[in-house]
């Protein structure tokens, strides 16, 4: 199915998932894009219900509004790098960059990335940096969650029968403020992450306001860095300040051995980019 506006899809998941439960089988899988979801299921029929929401305007486009920006759940990563945006942005632009190739960036969506909930998930880094909430509705109405409580572990999310994730609310900063991305893998594209880093740094005067460093593919759910980034604030904003990170400040990662590197290798790398990311924004002009 493909509804045209939020109300039928609502109404098309709570039917669905009743009956579901009265048979014991399971729910509608709801298709942003599926840019995952098709691959997977390559040489065999798909049998599933499917909820393609893709055709919603309310769920399309990045608008801002007084409190800061929306950006619609089926908004396309090749929209989110074109877009006419601040500084602040940067990092989330530069992620939409490297998430697959030029037609996985035109099919693939905010909330299919983030709903799919993989621990290497390019756009949770700079959209966690950047303190964003995710807008959801369902039967009980409509619920904000931080996305930082969103993703619960590998493939989990908050997610309730019925419900479906509407926008993603990113707050307007307090000052200025600019971020960078930075991603580790075995090639510069098309490659599923190593580690990732992205960094939000607002300033005032030349010195560090606030902060936010969030680290993905290094644990379950990417993670904030909140001891370096009180470390950070009250600083002055130039290449000088990468030298407060301090390898204490990854304690609370916890990166796994697979095919694609050690977990000292990614723990490492993490605070490898994490540096590079702060003397990058320190060089930035205007600063």
């Amino acid at each position: 199915m493909r509804p045209t506006s939020l109300e039928e899809a609502l109404e098309h998941l709570s039917a669905v998932h009743a009956n579901a439960a009265r048979m014991n089988a399971a729910g509608p899988v709801i298709l942003a894009g599926g840019t995952d979801f098709y691959p997977a299921r390559v040489g065999r029929a798909l049998d599933e219900d499917v909820l393609d929401i893709t055709g919603i305007p309310y769920l399309q486009g990045i608008g801002e509004t007084d409190e800061g920006w929306r950006i619609g759940a089926a908004t396309t990563w090749s929209a989110v790098a074109n877009a006419d945006l601040p500084p602040f942005f940067d990092a989330l632009r530069q992620a939409a960059r490297q998430i697959g190739g030029a037609q996985i960036q035109n099919s693939g969506t905010v909330a299919g990335n983030l709903c799919n909930a993989s621990p290497a998930a390019d756009s949770v880094p700079p959209l966690l940096a950047m303190r964003a909430k995710m807008e959801i509705h369902g039967p009980q109405g409509r619920r904000d969650v931080p996305l930082g409580e969103f993703i619960t572990g590998n493939r989990r999310t908050v997610l309730k029968p019925g419900e479906l994730v509407a926008a993603v609310l990113v707050p307007r900063p307090k000052k200025e403020a600019r971020s960078v991305f930075l991603k580790l893998g075995a090639r510069e594209y098309l490659v599923i992450s190593i580690a990732m880093v992205a960094v939000v740094l607002e300033t005032e005067g030349g010195v560090v306001s606030g902060a936010s460093v969030a680290v993905g593919a290094c644990s379950a759910v990417a993670q904030r860095l909140s001891f370096l980034e009180s470390e950070l604030i009250g600083r002055r904003l130039n290449a000088a300040l990468a030298n407060r990170v301090k390898p204490a400040h990854f304690d609370g990662l916890s990166p796994i051995d697979d095919i694609r590197a050690t977990a000292g290798y990614r723990r490492e790398a993490a605070e490898v980019l994490v540096r590079r990311a702060l003397t990058m924004l320190g060089k930035q002009k205007g600063n």
